[in-house]
């Protein structure tokens, strides 16, 4: 009876895993990619405007750092924030302000290994 009572309190707790966006949202707001890339998965999809691509964690965070130093990040307001209807995805949009101009990004993070670790990143050019 004990272990279905534990059960019953630490399943619905697993289900309130998040993506820890606040995180992110501060690596993005100051341009430290790898602080960034530490949420990154061994293979993450970055499009900046028109080019787009999929590169190992390493080559991520590097092809980060580069938009960085092209864009230096000023802040990130993050906008909207939302999941998957199974919960296994999660999402986050946002602006990133620089000295450029801004951009709109998106985020999308899945669970990967009891954690959500970023599968994609998009830097848009805002109007």
């Amino acid at each position: 009876m004990r272990i279905f009572l534990w059960l019953m309190f630490l399943l619905p707790v697993s289900g309130f895993a998040q993506a820890d966006f606040s995180g992110m949202a501060k690596a993005l707001g100051s341009g430290n990619a790898d602080a960034l890339g530490q949420y990154f998965d061994q293979n993450v999809e970055i499009s900046i405007m028109d080019q787009e691509d999929v590169y190992a964690k390493t080559q991520a965070i590097g092809v980060v750092k580069q938009f960085f130093s092209q864009n230096a990040p000023r802040s990130f307001q993050q906008m909207h924030q939302g999941a998957s209807k199974g919960s296994d995805a999660q999402y986050s949009i946002g602006n990133l302000t620089t000295a450029s101009g801004t951009f709109r990004v998106y985020l999308y993070a899945k669970s990967s290994g009891g954690k959500f670790l970023i599968q994609e990143v998009r830097f848009d050019k805002g109007s």
